[in-house]
């Protein structure tokens, strides 16, 4: 019998900006730093309504998360500090999880209720009641270029964190920025670790379902603001004995009436890389093979397209999105990685999806800070 489920996510969190200097040259190391602290509180509920076995996934918790971002020394070569410290409470929970965890294996025992994959996992198979970590990182700037090393929040076409559930996902690697050249943004730099969202360590990185694991993912890629209207951009994204991906862009702004017209276009190509390449059995990809196998090599094609007119704090956008292969879309520990249009079916091959949607931003106003967009980016954006 075909198991149906029913998903709810509630989230309900808040901003918290301290310190804060707008300056076109760098006052110093203390003067320009800024401190932030999010609470975020998460209630999880996956319903299955029909089927054998698990009942319902059900988490509630607390989420805290403090950034704090330093300024630059002052001289021709600054240097900075970041620190991103993460906490999360356990407020309720199910019960010990199978096996081989929920939404796997159901039939491996363990309650009829379980956790979710919000909170690390005990001994027992059971959420933890709290955790947290603390991630440091260093940064240098010379002219217009920053190099990042320590924790990431990527936030590009072919690796972006996850902002979902508790917490966010976090990263370790080195990251350069370059806007030395009027309208180019480059961008270059290497992830050796990822931590997920419901984890308390750092641990090497895979696509989903696969065994094997690797420490080196690759991307580099550039935006370029080609007219006042029209930005393009190109992406390399590469994850040693997986997959290789290459991406295209174009976004155009055409004022419109009283408000803005945003046309976004997108191509993902992504093909395997060694072990994958090879027919490595650890290291395949989920998808649709032909002939009853769902495991292989990566290959797979996407194209989007998504058009938005905004108006004020209103945005009323249409998408579409067409996959190509025989893989699921490859990325990151099944993350969003990717900046699809309808990331929710991002891992399915051979389909074909529409979105249409209307969103108003809310913003909130706290002392002694400006605007703040309330969840912390673009929800018709998702890389922006």
């Amino acid at each position: 019998m075909q198991t149906l489920a029913r998903v709810a996510v509630l989230s309900i969190g808040g901003i918290i900006c301290t310190g804060v200097v707008t300056r076109t040259q760098a006052a110093g190391f203390i003067e320009d730093s800024k401190a932030t602290v999010m609470f975020r509180n998460t209630y999880y509920n996956d319903d299955y309504r029909e089927g054998s076995g698990v009942s319902k996934l059900e988490e509630w918790g607390q989420g805290l998360q403090l950034n704090y971002t330093s300024g630059f020394t002052q001289g021709t070569v600054g240097f900075g500090l970041d620190a991103i410290g993460q906490y999360g409470l356990r407020l309720d929970g199910g019960g010990q999880a199978s096996a081989t965890g929920p939404g796997t294996d159901f039939a491996a025992g363990g309650d009829d209720r379980q956790p979710t994959n919000m909170f690390p996992r005990d001994s027992d198979g059971s959420s933890v009641n709290q955790f947290g970590t603390l991630s440091l990182g260093a940064k240098m700037k010379i002219a217009n270029t920053e190099i990042h090393t320590g924790v990431l929040q990527p936030y590009l076409p072919v690796v972006n964190y996850i902002d979902g559930r508790l917490l966010p996902q976090l990263f370790q690697g080195t990251q350069i920025t370059s806007t030395d050249i009027a309208g180019l943004t480059a961008t270059v730099g290497q992830i050796d670790k990822v931590k997920d969202r419901g984890s308390s360590s750092y641990d090497n990185m895979k696509i989903s379902g696969a065994v094997g694991d690797s420490n080196v993912f690759r991307f580099a890629g550039a935006d370029y603001q080609l007219t006042k209207a029209l930005k393009v951009q190109y992406y390399y994204g590469g994850l040693k004995d997986f997959y290789k991906q290459h991406f295209l862009g174009a976004v155009h702004k055409w004022d419109l009436g009283p408000g803005v017209l945003t046309s976004d276009l997108r191509y993902f190509n992504s093909r395997p890389d060694g072990a994958n390449g090879r027919g490595d059995s650890e290291f395949s990809s989920s998808g649709y093979y032909g002939n009853g196998v769902t495991r292989g090599k990566i290959d797979n094609d996407i194209y989007s397209g998504l058009f938005s007119y905004k108006y004020g704090a209103h945005t009323l956008a249409l998408g579409y999105q067409k996959s190509e292969g025989e893989s699921y879309f490859p990325s990151i520990n099944n993350g969003a990685g990717s900046g699809l249009p309808d990331h929710r079916r991002h891992a399915r091959a051979l389909r074909c999806s529409w979105r249409a949607s209307l969103a108003r931003a809310l913003l909130l106003r706290l002392r002694g800070a400006g605007p703040a967009r309330f969840d912390g980016r673009d929800a018709l954006h998702p890389w922006r």
